[in-house]
């Protein structure tokens, strides 16, 4: 059995990392222009909840009446190079434990790679996994759905399919390929995407509340 698993809301809160940004976007703005950081934080958030993470940094300029390309893309620096602090969720905490030494791990995550090596660095899982793999490192053509990491994992470890399992949160992008494959999918109900419904084919064929229930819907996998 070969264990990969996903990042963002499936071994962390994802809303932290956000939250961790901003108050480093907060305070560079108090650095740069003297606004006030908990203020500007609390108007980010706001933002945030009402509008998603897609114009945060243009509505803070736009509020002040500083907004500029370039200004915006100096917050965006900021934030995505920042140095979060992050938790692992307690029962993915548990599961890594449990299955570390015992079956070969990796991680399989999308996203900018120096956001995506800060928060491996933040949750000290570069020794916890045989490999680590941000799939733009390989191109963005090769983000999931793209099975491309996938496939590179069975021939390092020379299996087939069937005997890798991915656990991850996103039914839009994470199982639909890996299903098609073949491949064991487990979606753990966590984080943003725990109430959307998913196309079909799109989900995963496994579902759980969280890794504490990973053991048992691993038995039922490899039962036969």
């Amino acid at each position: 059995m070969i264990l990969i698993f996903d990042l963002d809301d499936t071994l962390y809160d994802e809303r932290s990392y956000v939250e961790s940004g901003l108050r480093a976007v907060a305070d560079h703005t108090q650095r740069v222009f003297g606004w006030d950081s908990a203020e500007s934080f609390g108007f980010m958030v706001e933002v945030l909840e009402a509008q998603g993470r897609g114009r945060i940094f243009d509505a803070l300029l736009e509020r002040y009446g500083k907004r500029t390309q370039g200004g915006v893309e100096a917050l965006v620096k900021a934030y995505r190079h920042h140095k979060p602090s992050l938790s692992l969720f307690p029962a993915a905490r548990r599961a890594l434990e449990r299955y570390e030494g015992g079956a070969p791990l990796y991680l399989v995550t999308d996203g900018h790679k120096v956001v995506q090596e800060n928060k491996v660095e933040a949750l000290g899982l570069w020794p916890r996994f045989r490999r680590v793999m941000i799939t733009h490192r390989f191109g963005l053509r090769h983000a999931k759905p793209s099975t491309y990491c996938f496939e590179r994992i069975r021939a390092a470890e020379g299996c087939g399919w069937g005997d890798m399992v991915y656990v991850a949160d996103n039914p839009a992008k994470d199982f639909v390929n890996l299903n098609r494959k073949g491949m064991p999918t487990v979606r753990v109900l966590t984080g943003l995407h725990r109430d959307v419904e998913a196309k079909p084919g799109y989900d995963a064929r496994y579902r759980i509340g969280d890794l504490d229930a990973l053991p048992g819907t691993l038995d039922e996998i490899f039962a036969g």
